[in-house]
């Protein structure tokens, strides 16, 4: 199976020169955690979480109207390809303990697979399973 039989196709996008504002109206709006962020060809140049947005902007005092995500997204992100095998890419995530991946075609951003993709979808191996677990153990339920 590959990637890009498990991965959405619909994603929320942001261009970089909007400000971080931009991005938190689109994260509650559509209930995110992270949104790719591109350029004007749809290459992708970086994401931004909401921890990012916390961290890196209202933490250092930074006007979130005035502030551009290019400013404090984070940059030089892991990402996969459509033609990736859906369980190398699971074992992958799980040796780099990330919940989310940006799927990009020539740079540019094609889909997002995330742990719940490949957990609903993808038919893993014991150890791609494995490596997911390990991932979702850091997660702390209150």
């Amino acid at each position: 199976m590959k990637v890009a039989d498990i991965m959405s196709r619909n994603v929320v996008s942001v261009d970089q020169r909007e400000p971080v504002t931009a991005a938190a109206r689109l994260m509650k709006r559509h209930n995110l955690g992270a949104l790719p962020v591109c350029d004007d060809e749809g290459r992708l140049r970086g994401l931004v979480t909401d921890r990012d947005i916390v961290t890196r902007c209202v933490a250092m005092d930074y006007d979130p109207t005035d502030t551009m995500l290019r400013e404090i997204m984070t940059r030089g992100i892991t990402t996969c390809c459509p033609e990736d095998g859906a369980e190398s890419t699971a074992e992958r995530m799980g040796r780099e303990q990330i919940r989310r991946l940006p799927v990009t075609q020539d740079g540019k951003l094609v889909g997002m697979v995330s742990l719940g993709d490949i957990a609903r979808r993808g038919r893993l191996s014991m150890e791609a399973a494995s490596a997911l677990t390990d991932i979702s153990a850091n997660i702390r339920r209150g």
